[in-house]
């Protein structure tokens, strides 16, 4: 402001000597009202080009003027600056901030007040089915039309959520999801989704396990409360005695089958994936499985199946051999659990082309049919219950043979026509298989072991 002042004074002291030099007296006080008026002519000039400045956005560079007017128009060029600056800076919190839920696993939808869907992330419209564009101020309503869903919202019971069938689901494939809405903002909503197929497919699985536990374990020991009940209440001889003694024992042989292999299976779940470091031959876990395969044909009655047992030379496996061990029994003893009286069972060892090693069974048995193949590795999924029963099976085995396969980073192949018996096969990678010695000419060795009883 003094400098205002200065300046102006100095236009009129100005104005009145020229107009005193060339008019005397009164040529000096017309200077003088001359020099206030340019001052206000020039600043009125500079004052228009920093409103045409304005006017325009205050995009550019400010205009060049002194004073009050230049400290103004650069003092508003710095504050809009500072808030281009800031709204950037919003602008990025914000596309931070949607990026962060876009890659949510849950779907998320912005309603407004009226439900209308103000914004939606791809998760939501993957599991909704909401075009992101298309779909924009369209009434949440009239795209969920789901009855559970409509009922929800009209009741405004947001404390909780609603389970609804997914659009793409199918008897084959469900697809469960999960809405819940939250009110925030005057009257907005938020939208939550998310998928819980697995939540209650596992749900499921847990119930029907403790039921299918439960049965398992009742039949004997019912039939062991009946026997024992018999034996205390009744005189028998000596025969009778023994033949109940021998039907309890198998009951009770049954239901320790049954909790070794909830143990193994709770071990196999709780321990971590074993490594590489320990190495066997893969003979020596073949000359075991066998072992326990023709054991197991004895004792059903079963000792004229014909077995044949392959293994090269010099392979070893890496891992942990007792869960190798024990998955290969699993399927020998299968093989030999369906297999009728006279059929073959071949088990192998083989080194594949690309370094992996290969286990298989095959049987002659009745095979299996197409639909239960993807449910054989299921807890207690039989395909005939009363048939799988009398061989005395937990219904566990090929649970802990997907298992193990899944702690060695293997696979495991089922092969299985009606009538045409069936091959079970555990591929292990190839940092799990090496060779010792090189292969004999003409690939795998001879049979180790080939009888006829």
């Amino acid at each position: 402001m003094p400098d205002r002042i200065v300046a102006f004074v100095f236009c009129q002291l100005l104005g009145a000597a020229l107009g005193g030099w060339l008019a005397g007296e009164r040529g000096a006080f017309g200077g003088a009202l001359a020099g206030a008026l340019a001052w206000f002519v020039v600043d009125l000039v500079r004052g228009w080009r920093v409103l045409r400045w304005l006017r325009g956005g205050a995009e550019d560079e400010p205009p060049a003027a002194g004073g009050p007017w230049g400290e103004t128009a650069d003092r508003i060029r710095r504050a809009l600056r500072l808030r281009e600056r800031a709204s950037e800076e919003a602008g990025a919190r914000l596309q931070a901030f949607l990026a962060a839920i876009q890659a949510s696993p849950n779907g998320v939808v912005l309603l407004d007040a009226q439900g209308r869907i103000e914004w939606c992330n791809q998760t939501a419209a993957a599991q909704l089915g909401i075009d992101p564009e298309r779909d924009l101020l369209q009434h949440v309503g009239n795209l969920l039309r789901d009855p559970a869903f409509a009922d929800y919202n009209a009741a405004g019971a947001y404390y909780r959520d609603v389970v609804i069938t997914g659009r793409d689901s199918s008897p084959g494939r469900p697809v469960r999801l999960s809405l819940q809405l939250h009110p925030y903002g005057e009257g907005r909503k938020l939208l939550l989704s998310r998928d819980v197929t697995a939540v209650e497919q596992a749900d499921t699985m847990r119930r029907d396990f403790v039921a299918n536990v439960s049965h398992e374990v009742r039949t004997p020991l019912t039939v062991l409360a009946g026997f024992i009940e018999t034996l205390q209440q009744l005189p028998l001889d000596e025969a009778d005695r023994a033949r109940y003694l021998t039907l309890m024992s198998q009951q009770a042989h049954r239901m320790q089958s049954l909790v070794n292999d909830l143990l193994t299976l709770s071990r196999l779940e709780g321990s971590p994936s074993p490594g590489v470091s320990e190495w066997t031959a893969a003979g020596a876990l073949l000359a075991q499985c066998e072992q326990d395969a023709r054991s197991l044909s004895a004792v059903l009655g079963k000792d004229s199946h014909e077995f044949v047992f392959e293994s090269p030379a010099g392979l070893e496996v890496g891992g942990a051999s007792p869960e190798l061990l024990s998955a290969m029994s699993n399927l020998a003893s299968n093989a030999v659990r369906y297999t009728p009286v006279g059929g073959r069972i071949e088990a192998r060892w083989r080194l594949l082309p690309d370094g992996r090693a290969e286990f298989s069974v095959r049987d002659t048995g009745p095979g299996i049919p197409p639909e239960h193949l993807p449910r054989l590795t299921e807890r207690f999924y039989r395909v005939d219950r009363s048939r799988s029963r009398e061989t005395g099976g937990t219904g566990l085995g090929l649970a802990i043979v997907k298992h193990v396969a899944q702690r060695h980073g293997a696979e495991l192949r089922i092969d299985s026509q009606p009538g045409a018996g069936s091959t079970f096969a555990i591929v292990l990678p190839a940092a799990r298989a090496r060779m010792l010695t090189p292969p004999p000419p003409g690939g795998a060795s001879a049979p180790r072991a080939r009888a006829t009883p």
